[in-house]
C-alpha cells in the first residue's frame, strides 16, 4: 500500500506531460507526500463532445459524500482495486470519477527483526514520471453555507493491487 510518495514536478511540466488543457490550483512540490496533504491529479471531462484533461488539486484521502466530516479521509488514502465496487466508500467514484495521480516514486517500509521500519524509495528506471491510478470525489462540507466557494472539498485515493517487482529499484 502506498503511504508516502514523491511529486515534485512543476505544474507546467505536469500539464505538458499529461496533455492537460486546464489547471485548477497548484500544490507545492513534495519529496514526502503524506496522507491528507494536497496533491495534483489529472482528470478528464467531456466538453463539447471532446474529452479534455485538467490538472486539479485534491486532498489525499477520499471523503465519501455520506461522511459527516473529513477525518474519515485519513483512513481512505488507498483503495484495493479488486474490491472498489464492493465498498460503498469507493463504488460511485469507481464508476464516474477516475484519475491519474502523478508521482516520481513512492516509499514502502520494511520491518527489521527489532521492529524498526526502514523506508525504501521505489521508482521506475525507465520513466522519470509515473501516474498512480486513482479515484476522486467532491464532498459537501455540511458546516458551510451553500453559496460558500469552499463548500466542496475535492479528495482522492490511490488504487492499489498486488506488487510486481519488475522494473523497480529500491533506494536506501
Amino acid at each position: 500500500m502506498c503511504g508516502r510518495y514523491v511529486t515534485s514536478r512543476a505544474t507546467g511540466d505536469l500539464m505538458g506531460h499529461f496533455e492537460a488543457k486546464e489547471v485548477e490550483g497548484s500544490p507545492p512540490p513534495s519529496w514526502n507526500v503524506a496522507p491528507t496533504q494536497d496533491v495534483p491529479i489529472i482528470a478528464e471531462r467531456r466538453d463539447n463532445d471532446e474529452l479534455e484533461r485538467r490538472l486539479m488539486v485534491d486532498r489525499w484521502g477520499l471523503v465519501p459524500s455520506w461522511a459527516k466530516d473529513i477525518k474519515i479521509g485519513s483512513r481512505l488514502v488507498n483503495a484495493r482495486s479488486e474490491t472498489i465496487l464492493d465498498k460503498s466508500s469507493f463504488r460511485k467514484a469507481a464508476i464516474t470519477r477516475s484519475a491519474l495521480i502523478p508521482a516520481e516514486g513512492y516509499y514502502e517500509s520494511q520491518k527489521t527483526e527489532d521492529g524498526k521500519k526502514i523506508p525504501h524509495y521505489l521508482y521506475s528506471e525507465k520513466n522519470d514520471l509515473l501516474a498512480f491510478a486513482g479515484l476522486y470525489k467532491f464532498w459537501p462540507d455540511p458546516s458551510l453555507p451553500e453559496d460558500d466557494p469552499q463548500k466542496w472539498l475535492l479528495s482522492c485515493t490511490v488504487l492499489t493491487t498486488t506488487a510486481h517487482a519488475r522494473g523497480w529499484t529500491p533506494r536506501l
